[in-house]
């Protein structure tokens, strides 16, 4: 997705690939605001795609995505061989070992979070001083309002006693839980909250996952949201193929889960898409 900028059309190219919907707004909103050229992505392999057709002058990217992962990215696009490019990594884990990578390949490290703009626009001025005076003024309680500490996962079940017990299990794992009984709820809160992913049951009387799908990939703030879909009954093959088509060439379901399901294996799924506080029992 290309965000028209304001900025003279030599501007300062800036890649921004995450797969959480709300962290790309913001950053994309402020470099913007700065002038820059923005491009967004909301997977590494997309990115990596885009990088190449048309190489960015910096790189903002999350180290947890789906198809290629941010570190994995950062490897393909620096080798010596190409041009020169900047590069700030986010999470919302500060892993030792990832800060590490980040500094052998001579990226910036940025901490989902309250400050995580403050070392974004930090290290975009001092590549790019000109850009200063295009800047708008942000305050630090905006900046808190509009990224996290810990991502959020919407649970969609007309089961109380499930959004218990996965709710429990998200917290330990740091994740903020939010809660929909039913599809038509979750659309609303998905819209309003911007979660990092979804986990929704397949039946349920307002609204089941097919309606929430369609719902969720028909509008652009919600169409690249990952859903991850549990069922207690058995389905078929073509039920199943439907689920994971694609919806106007935005994903359909990501990952389907059978009730009672391995906790360890939801997780370790999650992993994929969001930064989790979690070890496999």
């Amino acid at each position: 997705m290309m965000y028209a900028a304001e900025a003279r059309s030599k501007a300062p190219k800036v890649l921004i690939a995450d797969d959480d919907p709300g962290v790309v707004q913001f950053l994309a909103n402020r470099c913007l605001k700065m002038g820059f050229e923005v491009q967004t992505a909301v997977n590494g392999l997309q990115a990596l795609i885009m990088a190449r057709q048309g190489r960015p002058d910096v790189l903002i990217v999350d180290v947890n995505m789906p198809e290629v992962d941010g570190l994995s990215l950062c490897a393909h696009l620096l080798d010596p061989a190409n041009q020169a490019l900047e590069v700030v990594v986010v999470t919302g884990n500060a892993n030792p070992e990832t800060i590490e990578r980040c500094e052998a390949f001579g990226a910036v490290y940025g901490r989902k979070g309250p400050n995580l703009w403050n070392t974004v626009q930090s290290e975009l001025i001092e590549l790019f001083p000109e850009m200063a005076s295009h800047l708008a003024e942000t305050q630090t309680s905006q900046c808190a309002a509009a990224t996290r500490e810990r991502p959020r996962v919407l649970v969609v079940d007309d089961d109380p006693d499930v959004g218990l017990f996965l709710g429990s299990r998200l917290r330990k794992a740091g994740v903020d839980p939010l809660f929909a009984p039913d599809g038509i709820r979750g659309y609303q809160i998905a819209h309003r909250e911007k979660p990092s992913l979804i986990l929704s049951d397949y039946f349920m009387p307002n609204g089941d996952v097919n309606y929430l799908l369609c719902k969720l990939r028909s509008t652009p703030a919600t169409g690249n949201i990952p859903v991850f879909v549990m069922t207690g009954r058995r389905l078929d093959v073509s039920t199943i193929a439907d689920l994971k088509r694609k919806i106007g060439g935005l994903p359909g379901a990501a990952r389907l889960f059978m009730k009672p399901f391995d906790t360890n294996e939801l997780f370790l799924a999650l992993q994929e898409y969001c930064a989790l506080e979690y070890r496999a029992a």
